[in-house]
């Protein structure tokens, strides 16, 4: 497995870095989206992806092409729907950047269940469990964590793209068997954006947390789908933004 970190060096010595590679997804050997991210778990980036956008439904076979091309994986088809007339090339800083109108990324998803009912000391606590053992040599990486109702983190990736390390625990969910993620619950290291919110509720999570702050659409998009968003989860103190129902204490 390559890397996920490198060395440079700098005027007053050397630095460990995140690495940023770009990685090709292939349906049938068509290519369909490039994305910028840390390698490792590309299989899962892929599947995560393609589960995210409404194209497929289940695990598939995926690995490096027949060609052997590098930073790239093909995943087997055929998708459920034929993609919009854009192409999926993103960068690491946001998933739905090109998209050239709302209704491009507005994904359908399943009504969302009523999920756990779990204490706020816990919910404030879950930044605290995610694993980050690259951004602990780097700082420079984001995490996202599926957790279980008692706090056990089940599933937890990094990655330079936000919504990559979120794609990297869904595709690792849906072949373990996971997804839709029903009663637990995500956790990503960093500010709360739509198409996180987007990916969450495509995966079935009911409550999604974060470090940092979301955007309006962000809670916009949780209050129209049924989630349970919190943010500026860190100290013991988060807040709440739509279906509090969720949350006690």
């Amino acid at each position: 497995m390559a890397s996920a970190y490198t060395r440079v060096r700098h005027d007053a010595g050397e630095d460990a870095v995140a690495v940023e590679e770009p990685l090709e997804i292939r349906v049938d050997g068509e290519p369909l989206a490039v994305t910028m991210r840390t390698p490792g778990n590309d299989e899962e980036l892929a599947l995560g992806f393609l589960y995210s956008e409404g194209l497929i439904d289940g695990p598939r076979p995926a690995g490096p092409p027949e060609d052997l091309a590098a930073n790239t994986i093909e995943v087997a088809g055929p998708l459920l729907r034929e993609p919009s007339r854009r192409r999926f090339y993103t960068t690491s800083s946001c998933g739905v950047c090109g998209k050239g109108a709302l209704e491009e990324v507005a994904v359908a998803s399943a009504p969302l269940p009523a999920g756990p009912v779990l204490a706020r000391a816990l919910i404030a606590d879950l930044p605290s469990r995610l694993e980050q053992p690259t951004f602990e040599q780097t700082g420079g990486l984001h995490a996202t964590g599926l957790f279980d109702v008692d706090g056990s983190l089940l599933v937890g990736r990094e990655d330079v793209g936000r919504h990559n390390a979120m794609d990297k625990v869904v595709g690792r969910a849906l072949l373990d068997g996971l997804a839709p993620v029903g009663e637990r619950v995500l956790c990503v290291s960093g500010r709360l954006s739509f198409e996180l919110v987007q990916k969450a509720a495509v995966a079935g999570a009911p409550i999604l947390v974060g470090v940092g702050a979301p955007s309006s659409l962000a809670v916009s998009l949780a209050a129209d789908r049924g989630m349970t968003l919190c943010g500026f989860a860190r100290g013991g103190r988060v807040n709440v933004y739509s279906h509090p129902q969720r949350i006690r204490g």
